[in-house]
């Protein structure tokens, strides 16, 4: 099994180069329909990364990507699973794609938001919306004498 590699992007101008003695693979059946190469080959691929341990990221970026990922995480633990080819060479492949986008997208620094304020037409409609909505509600009352 080769290291990981991750695309640079934003966070991990580098990328990122994940020792293969960091990642952790199991392999199982498939579940599901697929005849007899999916039910009786382990193709099914579970690819496990401890965030918390590994020397791939930085301090910085270990607390963004635990603090991004945090409700995929088993303690510190990420685990990523792909059964959809019946391959289990392809599952493999697939699995370490999805664990490079994950951690790629995790890297990303948070965009705070800017605050704004509402736009005088919106605050318009908001009125006339108030205004029609109780219209609505004074006429519902019983019915005058005439």
């Amino acid at each position: 099994m080769d290291d990981l590699h991750v695309t640079p992007g934003p966070g991990a101008p580098r990328g990122l180069h994940i020792p293969a003695s960091e990642l952790v693979e199991q392999f199982s059946r498939s579940s599901g329909p697929g005849g007899q190469g999916v039910n009786t080959a382990d193709s099914r691929v579970q690819l496990s990364l401890d965030l918390g341990a590994t020397s791939a990221l930085n301090d910085v970026q270990r607390a963004r990507a635990l603090n991004q990922l945090s409700g995929r995480l088993t303690g510190t633990v990420l685990t990523i699973a792909a059964s959809e080819h019946r391959s289990q060479r392809k599952n493999r492949v697939a699995a370490r794609e999805r664990l490079s986008v994950l951690l790629r997208d995790a890297m990303k620094p948070a965009i705070p938001r800017r605050p704004t304020r509402p736009t005088m037409g919106s605050r318009r409609r908001r009125l006339d919306a108030k205004h029609r909505r109780s219209e609505i509600k004074r006429r519902r009352g019983r019915p005058g004498p005439e």
